[in-house]
């Protein structure tokens, strides 16, 4: 067996736990069901994607520093099935408690998830195809995540439960775990100091560190704020159905999954730190369009741009940080992690901003964003010239 064929071996599971990465994504379209179906406002429905993205806050350092301990395939494994088990929650007994029971159970499996892959994929891939290969498993996921409103509206249209599109994902995590379990991937160990809280939380003394790290929380944030908004934005400002506004969600995520694919193509030739300000750029651009747009049409068109530009933030700023500091990859893979639970902090305030100025002003909050992220882009092509 050749040596590319033994690292795409080694690669291929560990690219499909990003699809059960994508599964936290399901809290934008399930939003939108279970505030329809227990008849809850704008502000309380905005509190099941926090209980699914507040674990990111509280445990992704510590699994990054338990990873150095147990090792990030035991760690992603247990995640997966902590996904798995979240998934069939909602089958005990349909209610809004339970329902944020799931999600807190999703919340922390994909936490542990994100916080073991991403260094997981560092170790199964060549060093200088990292950043592309960040795009292409980010990519993976966005196939997931288009697919969960399709599956979604699917489930509740043909059987009348779209509680169902849970079960196909409990038995994707099964697979995924058995799978990567016997798959045998040599760890790498390039940690040059034991990781601890301390040692963790003292590279935030690093200035290039602390805005990466604080541009991932408002990357995720504005995620899923769009995620779990787009179809109350269509809703109010063009009279829409919600099965007919959910379907926005799978624009967006139908653009994410091109715009990640065509980033991992485009970072063979550009530096990250110049793609980041290029897809920022477009990205904010859009937002503001959308904002104003007069028909719905051109408003999905608005939002098909924002998903391309947004596409590769993550994965740009990740791979920038680990660029950075290569032998502190578990502690910043924890810390990266930690700011996704900008996830669940950023859709509560659009959701408190609605209730009092009105859906559209929600999304100035994604305006303010897009403006910090495109400041960070600057930053970074002038803190340092190293490509990745």
């Amino acid at each position: 067996m050749t040596n590319s064929k033994i690292k795409l071996k080694l690669a291929l599971p560990v690219f499909m736990s990003f699809i059960v990465m994508g599964f936290v994504d399901i809290v934008g379209v399930a939003t939108g069901f279970v505030k329809q179906d227990f008849g809850l406002t704008d502000k309380v429905a905005q509190f099941l994607p926090s209980m699914a993205l507040m674990w990111f806050f509280f445990l992704s350092v510590p699994t990054g520093l338990l990873i150095e301990r147990f090792g990030k395939k035991m760690l992603l494994n247990i995640g997966m099935a902590i996904t798995a088990i979240g998934m069939l929650i909602p089958f005990t007994h349909y209610s809004f408690p339970i329902m944020l029971t799931a999600f807190i159970f999703l919340g922390i499996g994909n936490t542990i998830v994100q916080v073991a892959a991403n260094p997981l994929l560092h170790d199964v891939v060549p060093k200088e195809k990292y950043a592309s290969s960040l795009s292409m498993a980010q990519f993976i996921k966005a196939i997931c995540s288009l697919l969960g409103p399709i599956i979604t509206t699917f489930m509740a249209a043909k059987f009348g439960n779209w509680k169902l599109v849970f079960i196909v994902y409990a038995a994707t995590s099964l697979i995924s775990i058995v799978w990567l379990y016997l798959t045998g991937i040599k760890e790498a160990h390039d940690n040059q100091t034991t990781a601890t809280f301390k040692t963790c939380f003292s590279l935030l003394k690093n200035k290039f560190v602390l805005v990466l790290v604080l541009g991932i929380f408002v990357t995720v944030g504005a995620d899923v704020g769009m995620n779990s908004n787009i179809a109350n934005f269509l809703q109010n400002q063009f009279d829409l159905s919600l099965e007919n506004a959910s379907l926005g969600i799978s624009i967006y995520f139908t653009a994410l999954m091109i715009g990640r694919f065509l980033g991992a193509v485009l970072l063979n030739w550009i530096s990250a730190r110049k793609l980041l300000f290029v897809t920022t750029l477009v990205a904010l651009i859009s937002l503001v369009a959308m904002m104003f747009s007069p028909n719905a049409l051109l408003a999905r068109i608005c939002i098909f741009m924002i998903g391309l530009g947004s596409a590769n933030l993550f994965p740009l700023i990740f791979a920038i940080a680990v660029d950075k500091l290569p032998t502190r990859v578990n502690e910043i893979s924890g810390l990266m992690i930690m700011a996704v639970a900008g996830g669940a902090f950023i859709p509560p305030v659009m959701g408190f901003v609605s209730s009092t100025f009105g859906v559209l002003a929600s999304f100035s909050v994604l305006v303010v964003v897009m403006v910090y992220l495109l400041a960070i882009s600057f930053y970074v092509q002038k803190t340092g010239k190293k490509n990745i």
